[in-house]
């Protein structure tokens, strides 16, 4: 990697992960930004060489390392490279005898002290690389340098409102890695959102590792609730809010009646399950009351009728049987939920789970897998094919060529998404025509396949963001194509 250009003063960040490690990424940019550098978009045209890891199962951890050592085997005398996030946090006393060349290790709970980093390892004296991974979490979340816990993505922006994480669950090393739940001030959270507002933003995402926890270190009773309320009330000029991450057992009644009386929070929620067999919840340490869930699900959609639901599944647990499995499919079937992600388990070092008997083999859980996203693919097809002829406000994100057969057509489409899809995890919808990215424009939903709908713009008629949220076609700045 030959050095081209002038390179002092600037960085290079690859963000690996999930979208709670693309926000650490970005406040990490931006107190380098306040420090003076300035980010390079080529690893040749950058002095500080930063990999924002992900640790939390084996692909990932694999992923991260192979990036950094990518980029150490072309580091240049006059550059660093800096391992951050779960990786470092979890494996940062070995990782330097995997990735030969590395100048600073720093983890998820002092991020914030990047720019300190950078400045010891520009004066050090040895070779070694410089370690900052303390144990003590109790600043994150409160002690930020000023930076913004936010990452915006074209209309849409992630706010995180808390850190960490304190359940039990057995598989998990998430409560090693990042601590325990620490909440954000909500004023802070509240002055993040305004400024999203202010920079054009239509879709707020709230995320942390359990939502529904937030504001419990704060001595708040349905804390998320609470949040939510002073949310909408801050920025009524938000169209969407979304929340992201609910953890079994947390839902409360407050919480779906703030969804439910607020136009503005989407009628959407992730909330992993990870299994419905009472005897997997248990080995897995999670909430084991399955007749919560249908209780909870069947007040939230009699309060919320277009509610969409997401939810994930852990298959291939250790002891798993058979039974077991086939539990979880008939609740899949009964349940009904817009959306599905099935995983294998992941045996993970040091969680509670590796120590277990009865491990699944690769070739069952892999099976199992299958079978669960099987059954899952015609149940998201007919709920989307119950969106056929309605018209929904869709978020324009970007366009596509058309291809067929013979290649492009020179037609174009729109690519955005509705109310019932989270970015990066759920479908989008096909728009014919080129609407402006940015818009949330009103879409006559014309088909439907298992993860996506297609529709057309339909200015004639008023949007409803959301009930009781309605504006004209005359509101909208979009042109009809």
């Amino acid at each position: 990697m030959a050095k081209t250009g002038r390179i002092k003063d600037r960085y290079y960040l690859m963000s690996l992960g999930c979208s709670k490690n693309t926000v650490d990424s970005e406040s990490m940019a931006q107190l380098l930004e306040n420090a003076g550098m300035r980010a390079a978009d080529d690893p040749t045209r950058a002095e500080v060489l930063i990999v924002n890891t992900c640790g939390f199962i084996g692909p990932a951890k694999e992923e991260s390392i192979n990036s950094l050592n990518e980029l150490a085997a072309l580091k240049q005398p006059n550059q660093y490279l800096i391992a951050a996030g779960c990786l470092s946090q979890r494996y940062g006393d070995t990782l330097a005898q995997e990735v030969s060349g590395l100048d600073g290790i720093i983890g998820t709970r002092r991020w914030m002290d990047i720019v300190d980093l950078v400045q010891r390892i520009r004066t050090r004296k040895h070779p070694e690389p410089l370690y900052h991974l303390p144990s003590d979490a109790e600043t994150v979340g409160k002690d930020e340098r000023g930076a913004a816990r936010i990452s915006i993505q074209g209309a849409s922006a992630y706010l995180k409102i808390a850190d960490g994480c304190r359940r039990p669950c057995a598989f998990c090393a998430i409560p090693a890695i990042k601590g325990t739940a620490v909440s954000r001030p909500i004023e802070a959270i509240v002055n993040e959102a305004r400024m999203l507002r202010d920079n054009g933003v239509q879709e707020i995402i709230l995320i942390a590792q359990d939502s529904t926890d937030y504001g419990y270190d704060l001595g708040l009773k349905n804390g998320l609730a609470v949040l939510l309320k002073e949310l909408v009330k801050a920025v009524p000029d938000v169209p969407w809010m979304r929340v992201m991450y609910a953890y079994p057992g947390y839902v409360t009644d407050e919480l779906i009646e703030t969804m439910a009386t607020h136009p503005q929070i989407v009628h959407y929620l992730d909330i992993p399950l990870q299994h419905a067999h009472r005897k997997t919840l248990l080995r897995m340490r999670r909430p084991a009351n399955v007749e919560w869930v249908h209780e909870t699900i069947g007040k939230m959609r009699s309060a919320m009728p277009d509610l969409a639901i997401r939810t994930t599944f852990i298959v291939g647990y250790p002891g798993e049987t058979d039974e077991e499995f086939d539990t979880l499919v008939q609740f899949i079937k009964d349940m009904q939920f817009d959306r599905v992600g099935a995983f294998t388990y992941s045996y993970e070092i040091g969680t509670p789970s590796a120590t277990l008997p009865d491990q699944v083999a690769d070739a069952v859980k892999t099976a199992r897998r299958d079978k669960l996203m099987e059954i899952q693919q015609p149940i998201s097809l007919q709920r989307n094919q119950a969106q056929v002829g309605k018209i929904l406000p869709v978020l324009v994100e970007g366009h596509a060529e058309v291809e067929d057969d013979d290649g492009p057509t020179g037609e174009t489409i729109s690519l955005g998404r509705s109310y019932r899809d989270a970015p990066e995890i759920d479908g989008y919808i096909m728009v014919q025509g080129e609407v402006p990215e940015g818009e949330i424009v009103p879409v006559r939903i014309t088909g439907a396949m298992t993860y996506d709908l297609v529709g057309t713009v339909d200015l004639g008629q008023p949007i409803v963001i959301q009930p009781g949220q309605i504006f004209g076609a005359g509101d909208l700045d979009v042109h009809d194509h």
